[in-house]
């Protein structure tokens, strides 16, 4: 069921909500490294945050020198987030505005420096609210100005899911296989979130889309498709598709390592609200390391309006499909493929190391020709 924007913003009113992303370190610590490490974004500039929430972002701004900060935020949550800049003795510096962006009016006309915001959902773009940040940015954003973010990634990796498999073959001495079945058919219609641990990936992520928040417009994101096959990094059981993604902040040009800041949902990475999103297979395949995995998945937008996404996994014959180069299965052509491969880098150093020798050997024959003269 589509949930419409009276809807999507009430529901963000719920305190459990906000504690949920508070209490998430690796997302509330990425946004603040990311700001407070590159002051020079911030200090003294007109920012930005949409979706404010309790105002937490934009009470980092502030404390890395904004002078203006406008926090927008369209539900009732507004008021609190008023209380807790007043809490913080910014109010002189950050004004809350209890609006939609796309309804926000800035004084004069004004542009802002930098724009902030944590929009990303499930997956990144399920209920997210990436439209709004961008219509601010086509609006109310600086030529040359920063966006926190300014890209993200979407990657998909094969993986087994042991809570939806392995856990059903004994209860209290048991079996629930034939309950197990019927529980991953009901879950076909939509994704479950889930931690996948690192042991349970099966085979290395590949990108389904790259955004770029400086440049992409709404109509980008309607909708991604890969077709993709990739080897199994080791035996096990295919049981389904995981997704994640990974979101990358500006850095000074001269910054130091501290001024790059990358939040990552990854399984290898510390866990996140957003843990990640499965695609649970109704039968499971067994593989051996090097099997070649294949699949096509397609992340549709509902409508052109709509906050939520169809996704659409196909399993896919190998053989009928074209490989990436290199390519770690271990079909014949592949592993022809990537033994040439090989080959040639090598060649490429062996030369690359002959014209070095040689023009090392011309320079001292040059030195011996002048000590002579």
């Amino acid at each position: 069921m589509e949930v419409d924007s009276e809807q999507y913003f009430s529901s963000y009113e719920d305190l459990d909500i906000h504690k949920l992303m508070l209490e998430d370190e690796p997302r509330t610590l990425a946004y603040k490294n990311a700001i407070l490490n590159n002051k020079q974004y911030f200090k003294d500039k007109v920012v930005m945050d949409v979706g404010c929430g309790t105002g937490i972002l934009s009470i980092f701004c502030a404390q890395a020198g904004a002078k203006k900060v406008f926090a927008v935020e369209a539900s009732n949550l507004a008021n609190l987030a008023k209380e807790i800049v007043k809490e913080n003795n910014f109010e002189n510096v950050i004004e809350v505005i209890h609006s939609r962006v796309e309804d926000v009016e800035l004084p004069n006309y004004m542009k802002v420096d930098a724009i902030v915001s944590e929009w990303m959902g499930f997956y990144l773009l399920h209920e997210g609210m990436l439209d709004s940040v961008l219509y601010a940015r086509d609006r109310f954003l600086k030529d040359g100005g920063e966006i926190f973010p300014e890209s993200a990634t979407i990657y998909i990796a094969p993986c087994s899911v042991p809570s939806m498999y392995n856990q059903w073959d004994n209860v209290h001495g048991v079996s629930m296989k034939s309950f197990s079945k019927e529980l991953r058919v009901s879950k076909g219609s939509k994704p479950e979130i889930l931690t996948i641990k690192p042991e349970d990936l099966l085979g290395t992520e590949v990108a389904l889309c790259w955004i770029n928040l400086r440049e992409d417009e709404s109509h980008d994101l309607n909708s991604y498709s890969i077709e993709h096959v990739v080897g199994a990094s080791k035996n096990g059981f295919y049981q389904g598709l995981c997704l994640w993604f990974e979101c990358n902040f500006p850095e000074l040009p001269n910054g130091t390592g501290d001024s790059r800041t990358v939040l990552d949902t990854s399984p290898q990475s510390p866990a996140t609200h957003w843990k990640q999103t499965v695609i649970v297979l109704p039968d499971q395949l067994e593989v051996e390391e090097g099997e070649p995995i294949a699949f096509q998945l397609e992340m549709t937008r509902a409508d052109a309006t709509s906050r939520r996404y169809n996704l659409l996994m196909t399993m896919l014959d190998p053989e009928t499909i074209e490989h990436p180069l290199p390519c770690s299965c271990h079909m014949t052509t592949c592993i022809l493929a990537k033994t040439f491969m090989k080959q040639q880098a090598e060649h490429a150093i062996a030369q690359k190391k002959e014209e070095d020798t040689s023009v090392l050997v011309d320079e001292e024959i040059n030195d011996d020709d002048e000590d002579d003269n």
